[in-house]
């Protein structure tokens, strides 16, 4: 479920392919200063604290206070929902490459509609408990993520192999090749010529996010102390390999021209086993499969922070009403709630046309929230290891107090970087007006970020439960 919550599926190749060669240059930033660091850190919080379900509550509030959990919890949680109809959009492409009408992809009313639809499916089946939402999770990973890249990889392979020319070789964007038109060569490091080059930063590391994000489901381990620094340490392993050589295939089959991060792995798909096979069947099925992993992507980040949010209101930070569980224990009405905002900001795929637009804008708004929290747990890594040394750690970062220091304090310059330059329009993703994009950045950060303060201010003591409430609201009377 942890390398689920990290490869929701593999929307994420095209985006990085786009960069060619250049990729490496922001799959290193983001594997060596944030994917190590947070899975280090997480693996070190989540088994000190593997008796607690709170995830970055827990680690955050033991640090800096209930305050600041409440905020790091929130901020992980509102940043999974805005992100939810930009991932189950990736879904609905493949459902339509399955159909063999690709054009629906860019169809913003479909794409929205499907969003909305296949949303409420997932929180009914979340609704039943962890159990089911596990299962569609882990066989979604294996069969809709894992297996088909492992397919494009061996097709790029393929490809290399019959001398078939390869992508970043006929790459005319000076950001991502250099020399003169039919005789380019690609680039190894970004070209830069302003902020604006970096600010993709933030996306790439995006693709990396959600190491910590199961860290509610620890108790539900046989042996969390042992386990999941250890299921943290495979995850990042799957998701380094997945999207490094999945975004290289991507790159090296499909034409720099028709790369669209909303369609561009069916495309290489259909290009890899038109040209090397003659046939097309094989899309089909690999799409439904793709449509599939992207569902149990998202399953695994839709009970996961919410989780996390329900034991804040049981501590008194929300209100009864969002305290309310179904007889399986299931935090329904955040669940119900949650569905309602993704409904409102899916209906923006029914009035914008260009769905590329949309799935950038909604992902860009997510970046700097995702980052804030982020932030808040590398510090409160640092700050448990100088207040709290004696405790009992199943897994600790090497090096000591100067270890931990240096890992989560290399991860804590980086989101700090990556927060800066998340407020620049990339170069490499033109989106209209650069101002409509720092507006939303800009808007959304400050919105989301200042109502868990809020929240926070106006909570009443009558809000927190106690264990005998606790246990009649969680049987369901």
């Amino acid at each position: 479920m942890t390398a689920a919550s990290i490869v929701t599926s593999l929307r994420g190749l095209p985006t990085m392919a786009e960069e060619e060669l250049t990729m490496f240059f922001y799959i290193g930033f983001a594997t060596l200063l944030f994917l190590i660091p947070a899975g280090l850190v997480s693996a070190e919080l989540g088994g000190a604290f593997a008796d607690r379900s709170g995830g970055v509550y827990t680690w955050v509030g033991e640090a800096f206070g209930q305050r600041w959990g409440f905020v790091a919890i929130w901020l992980q949680w509102i940043q999974n929902v805005v992100w939810y109809p930009t991932g189950l959009s990736f879904a609905g492409a493949a459902l339509a490459y399955t159909v063999n009408d690709p054009s629906l992809g860019d169809n913003n009313v479909y794409i929205g509609l499907f969003v909305i639809a296949v949303y409420w499916l997932a929180t009914l089946i979340a609704l039943t408990g962890t159990s089911l939402l596990a299962k569609v999770t882990q066989y979604g990973f294996l069969l809709g993520t894992a297996l088909p890249g492992a397919i494009l990889v061996i097709l790029f392979i393929w490809w290399w192999a019959a001398g078939h020319p390869l992508g970043w070789e006929h790459a005319d964007n000076t950001a991502v090749s250099t020399g003169p038109a039919g005789h380019e060569h690609p680039r190894w490091a970004p070209y830069l010529v302003g902020l604006g080059s970096l600010s993709f930063l933030g996306t790439i590391l995006l693709n990396f996010a959600g190491v910590e994000s199961q860290a509610v489901h620890i108790k539900e381990m046989n042996n969390p102390k042992r386990d999941y620094p250890l299921a943290i340490m495979i995850a990042a392993g799957l998701a380094f390999a997945i999207f490094t050589l999945g975004a290289l295939a991507v790159s090296a089959i499909l034409p720099y021209k028709d790369m669209s991060p909303q369609n561009g792995v069916f495309l290489t798909l259909d290009r890899a086993f038109t040209t090397l096979m003659h046939v097309h069947w094989p899309v089909y099925i690999l799409a439904l499969l793709i449509g599939y992993g992207a569902l149990g992507g998202a399953l695994a980040w839709l009970a996961g922070p919410s989780k996390g949010l329900l034991a804040t209101a049981h501590d008194g930070m929300l209100p009864p009403f969002m305290q309310r569980t179904n007889s399986r224990g299931v935090q329904r009405n955040i669940l119900l709630i949650q569905g309602g905002i993704v409904t409102v900001i899916a209906a923006i795929y029914l009035v914008m046309k260009n769905v590329n637009t949309v799935f950038f804008l909604i992902s860009s708004m997510t970046i700097t929230l995702y980052i804030i929290m982020y932030a808040l747990m590398y510090a409160s890594a640092i700050k448990l290891r100088r207040t709290r040394p004696d405790l009992p750690r199943s897994f600790k970062i090497p090096g000591g107090t100067g270890g931990m220091r240096t890992f989560a304090g290399i991860g804590l310059l980086a989101v700090a970087f990556a927060f800066a330059v998340s407020f620049i329009p990339p170069d490499q993703l033109p989106i209209g007006s650069p101002t409509t994009y720092v507006l939303i950045v800009i808007g959304g950060t400050i919105v989301f970020t200042a109502l868990p303060l809020l929240l926070y201010r106006m909570r009443k003591q009558s809000w927190r439960q106690t264990d005998e409430h606790r246990s009649l609201n969680d049987s369901g009377d």
